[in-house]
């Protein structure tokens, strides 16, 4: 009987670990809300962005961010999209340590 009543506890201890390493994996993943599936073809004024993400699934892509909000997919090997990064990252204010 004791035998028995340790292997259901074990049991149910491995249960509740299992479903708190699960839950605890997959919520410490972030969840993008926003994703680029389709890319601009158009050159865009860079002055127009204040942030960017880099983005590598599902498409490898750069997503602008607007003053407003708009977010614009384009394609990471452009030359104006380098300069649009690099203007966006010296216009951000210095990280203080």
């Amino acid at each position: 009987m004791k035998l028995h009543t340790a292997a259901i506890l074990l049991l149910f201890w491995l249960g509740v670990f299992t479903v708190h390493t699960v839950k605890g994996n997959a919520s410490s993943q972030p969840m993008r809300k926003f994703s680029c599936v389709k890319l601009s073809t158009k050159q865009w004024n860079i002055r127009n962005f204040v942030n960017y993400e880099k983005q590598q699934v599902p498409i490898d892509a750069i997503m602008f961010i607007t003053a407003g909000g708009i977010r614009i997919c384009v394609s990471p090997n452009q030359k104006w999209v380098q300069a649009a990064i690099k203007r966006i990252d010296e216009n951000r204010p210095a990280k203080r340590k």
